[in-house]
């Protein structure tokens, strides 16, 4: 007796798909290059304008730039604009950006780690309020912490610049967010168990982990202080203590009546640009942009 066995049938094999080639999506990449123009040009504008004198600035074509020496003439009047006025304005941006972005991460730090970490009663409603402070806009709070500072006889000094901006409603969200993402809740009970005190867990536990967050609100802090006008310039009137976006206004309005001031503005704008990107430079290795996708997803 013959055993009959069937041969197994040869398995299929599923048809390789081929590598579908890139397809450049030419509607998003040129709305992109837009807007990387829109955003480019007034820097460039400002970068070619700085190489002009005032007799050039608005007689020649804005986007081709001057060998004349203009560039050397505007550097060298307006450092002595007034006895090295814009010097002073630049210390007191570095102040005032330096110090305002340093306390405003800290506070912005433990208050998200707070919020983030322990249960207390009121912790939501807390939060609440301090987002939907993210949504009112800063002119409105302009007149109120006027009043204040001038209740507290602070007015016209540099504390009435630096107090309002070491509170972040935006910055307190972040870093909520950050905190409860990258701090582990396990290694914080095991901290617990082991008898540590809930100092030295935010110290040793919670804070390591946030760093590459606060480095990050460093650079927007600073950034968003640097660039704001409206605050020191209602609350500051002593030219002395102006920041470079309220002096160079200043100047600015002078131009009507001297012309020649309008070269040394534009100078201005180009040298106050130069901290930024030197600051962007030097924290890049740092830069998490996750932080602030976390915070728009969150």
């Amino acid at each position: 007796m013959s055993v009959l066995t069937e041969r197994p049938a040869p398995a299929r094999t599923r048809p390789v798909p081929r590598p579908e080639k890139p397809r450049t999506r030419w509607v998003p990449t040129a709305l992109l290059l837009l807007g990387a123009v829109y955003c480019l040009a007034p820097v460039v504008w400002v970068a070619i304008a700085a190489t002009k004198g005032p007799s050039e600035l608005f007689s020649t074509f804005s986007f081709w730039p001057s060998f004349q020496g203009g560039f050397q003439y505007n550097v060298t009047h307006l450092l002595d604009f007034r006895d090295g006025v814009f010097l002073k304005w630049a210390l007191n941006s570095l102040l005032y950006a330096g110090v305002g972005s340093v306390l405003s991460v800290a506070v912005s730090t433990l208050a998200g780690y707070a919020l983030a970490k322990y249960d207390f009663v009121g912790r939501e409603l807390i939060f609440m309020t301090i987002l939907a402070g993210v949504l009112v806009p800063q002119i409105t709070l302009a007149v109120p912490q006027y009043l204040l500072m001038s209740e507290l006889d602070l007015v016209n000094s540099y504390w009435s610049v630096l107090l309002p901006s070491i509170i972040s409603p935006y910055g307190i969200y972040l870093s909520r967010i950050y905190a409860a993402s990258v701090v582990s809740d396990d290694m914080l009970e095991a901290g617990r168990i082991d008898g540590a005190g809930e100092y030295r867990l935010a110290w040793k536990v919670g804070l390591p982990p946030m760093i590459p967050g606060m480095v990050t609100l460093l650079l927007l802090q600073f950034v968003a202080i640097w660039n704001n006008f409206l605050l020191p310039y209602i609350m500051i009137s002593d030219d002395g203590r102006f920041p470079m976006t309220v002096g160079l206004f200043t100047m600015l309005n002078q131009g009507a009546s001297q012309p020649a001031l309008y070269s040394l503005v534009v100078m201005g704008v180009f040298l106050s640009v130069l901290p930024l990107v030197a600051l962007f430079l030097f924290l890049q290795r740092y830069w998490r942009l996750d932080l602030v996708s976390g915070g728009v997803k969150g």
